[in-house]
């Protein structure tokens, strides 16, 4: 039995003047806490207390051994409940990681209300596209897009990611409109290279139809912002995330394409190390983004 315990049984031994009431604070039996307290008294060779039929009473040695355990005991809690009290609140310094474009324009926003809301909490936001194993990077939680892999790691679903087709009107009135899915192959596409297959766009059909059409164009990058520069500029079609492209929508700077067809979107989840024992700031911060990626939250 660690020696901790044991001096905790010592102490409610001395207030309670019995060892069966202070075997039942413990849930153990009498025998096991007399047990303990003469084992201890073996190791320290001195007797503590003195017994006999009216109860227990303290030797010399063992008042100032009571003393010196009763303040290392109230120590002990009072270090439980400073470890506990900051496990269940939002402070300290919070990690966060998500992906460039992603953070930069939905999570930033949102990670600065959450401070203004908790001005105990620090926050260090990276930004990766490539995947970031947390526990090695020290990411206390991450925003991913897509479906998770089976894994050790704690998630929350969010939302979704809806995608959008864009082009600027400008396109549009020099190469016509689209009409169906397949009208593509003969259209500019404004590429996004980080997406695997990015030589296929596939979608569903107003009928709900699923189709794969095969793209080509000059002009890819790995970064939505350059992207939606081009559709903007009026050199093809984009196929991208909403919320990438919603402030231009908005404006008329490009307009739906295919909009009637079901595009891809993906899932977006909250991850964290571990699913046990979520400290306060994880928890806090990931309850605070639930409910913010309901429907149309990319307008806002």
């Amino acid at each position: 039995m660690d020696r901790l315990l044991a001096m905790e049984m010592f102490v409610r031994v001395v207030e309670t003047g019995s060892f069966s009431k202070a075997a039942r604070e413990f849930n153990t039996t009498q025998p096991t806490v007399t047990k303990q307290i003469a084992a201890t008294e073996e190791r320290l060779k001195v007797r503590l207390l003195n017994r006999n039929t009216r109860g227990v009473s303290l030797t010399e040695p063992g008042a100032l051994y009571y003393e010196k355990c009763k303040t290392i005991v109230r120590e002990a809690e009072e270090a439980d409940s400073i470890v506990q009290l900051r496990q269940n609140q939002a402070q300290g310094l919070l990690r966060v990681g998500t992906s460039v474009a992603f953070g930069r324009r939905v999570v930033v926003p949102l990670a600065l209300e959450y401070m203004r809301r908790h001005p105990q909490v620090q926050l260090d936001l990276s930004f990766e596209d490539r995947y970031v194993d947390l526990i090695a990077q020290g990411i206390d939680v991450a925003i991913r897009m897509g479906k998770l892999a089976d894994s050790s790691l704690g998630a929350r679903y969010l939302g979704v990611n809806p995608w959008a087709m864009v082009a600027s009107p400008a396109y549009l009135k020099k190469h016509g409109t689209p009409k169906r899915a397949q009208d593509l192959s003969a259209h500019v596409a404004l590429i996004y290279s980080s997406v695997v297959g990015d030589e296929f766009w596939r979608m569903h059909t107003p009928k709900g139809e699923p189709v794969t059409v095969p793209v080509s164009g000059r002009f890819r990058s790995n970064n939505l912002s350059a992207v939606l520069a081009a559709a903007r500029d009026g050199l093809g079609i984009a196929l991208m995330p909403r919320y990438v492209a919603s402030d231009s929508l908005a404006t008329g700077k490009v307009r739906e394409v295919l909009g009637d067809h079901a595009l891809p979107e993906q899932e977006i989840h909250a991850v964290f190390p571990s699913p046990k024992l979520v400290p306060g700031k994880v928890s806090g911060f990931v309850a605070f983004l639930q409910g913010r990626f309901d429907e149309g939250w990319w307008a806002a």
